[in-house]
């Protein structure tokens, strides 16, 4: 059986990361219980309407079917044939990201990517570096579509077709090779390792990312829809509110379970729009409570999906060395 590498064992046993999560989960129950409290917060719950708690949850399923999707037009050759192992390793990434503390649940996709189907545990950690940025890109994307219904005017939609503009310049400064003329060292290795994970086909960059748009259109759909039984606002405001707590990965802090931070970050996004305290917290926490319930159900789904062992073949041997 494949073992974690020494680095993430290390990171899981890390008493600061613990710490600041322990600290973060601490704080949100103190918050809630003096600032809204449990029994207040717990009561919107039992009238949400069916039809919407069930359409959120298969929304929020759809966009974790799409991950899957993205990843398996990503690694291509490397996992033909075995979508259901694809699936199984996307829905466990994810949920051990919204479980564990501190992001070191980004650890789950490479080594799960070197134990199913062979490939470098360091390769794979470069693959989802541009994931990421891709994700980065869509949310920066959606932040623009929520300041274009905050204040209409004609430059939003321009900043909009300008950041669109990086994904395809992106790959043209990828073809100009300035990282070969750097000069020799590591810093140039490294660089040069990462770039060739990127997707360098024109056609597979935006098939990627039209995937990536559908991934979070999908589950951004969801969690508004959440978010709007428990927070009365316009649609911007809560499109806005979700945005915040969902760009709580990249905060260089991450409670237990996202516990305080993604609550923080929808907060931030909510208070300054005109919803209260009070309700932007409560809103906060439901809207994780939600989350937390779907990654808990998937995941546990997950494991009934059939994973099978690495790959054999000498590609797949090669790129499980690889080293930048």
């Amino acid at each position: 059986m494949a073992r974690l590498p020494p680095e993430p064992v290390s990171r899981l046993r890390r008493p600061r990361d613990w710490l600041i999560g322990l600290t973060l989960l601490a704080g949100l129950l103190i918050a809630v219980d003096h600032r809204v409290g449990w029994p207040a917060l717990f009561a919107p719950w039992r009238d949400i309407p069916a039809p919407l708690l069930v359409g959120a949850f298969v929304l929020t399923a759809a966009s974790y079917g799409l991950r899957a999707v993205r990843v398996y037009d990503y690694f291509g050759p490397l996992v033909a044939g075995r979508f259901l192992a694809v699936l199984r390793l996307s829905v466990l990434h994810n949920a051990a990201n919204n479980l564990l503390p501190m992001r070191i649940g980004e650890v789950v996709f490479p080594w799960l990517m070197r134990r199913y189907f062979g490939h470098g545990f360091l390769a794979a950690g470069a693959s989802l570096l541009w994931i990421r940025v891709m994700d980065l890109h869509c949310l920066v994307l959606a932040g623009l579509a929520v300041g274009w219904l905050w204040s209409p005017a004609w430059w939003w939609p321009l900043l909009g077709v300008l950041w669109l503009a990086l994904v395809p310049a992106g790959l043209a400064v990828r073809r100009l090779g300035w990282v070969e003329r750097l000069p020799a060292g590591r810093p140039r290795r490294v660089l040069l390792f990462v770039l060739d994970a990127a997707p360098a086909d024109a056609a597979l960059l935006l098939r990627l990312y039209l995937e990536t748009l559908a991934i979070w259109a999908t589950k951004l759909t969801a969690f508004v829809l959440v978010l709007s039984h428990f927070v009365s606002a316009a649609y911007w405001q809560l499109l806005a509110g979700v945005l915040g707590a969902e760009l709580s990965s990249v905060l260089p802090f991450h409670g237990i379970a996202g516990a305080g931070s993604y609550e923080l970050s929808g907060m931030a996004a909510l208070v300054p729009l005109g919803v209260s305290v009070e309700t932007a917290l409560a809103g906060a926490v439901s809207l994780h409570l939600f989350l937390l319930g779907t990654t808990l159900l998937l995941g546990a789904l997950a494991f009934l999906l059939p994973a099978g062992g690495a790959s054999g073949s000498g590609d797949c041997a090669a790129r499980a060395s690889g080293q930048p």
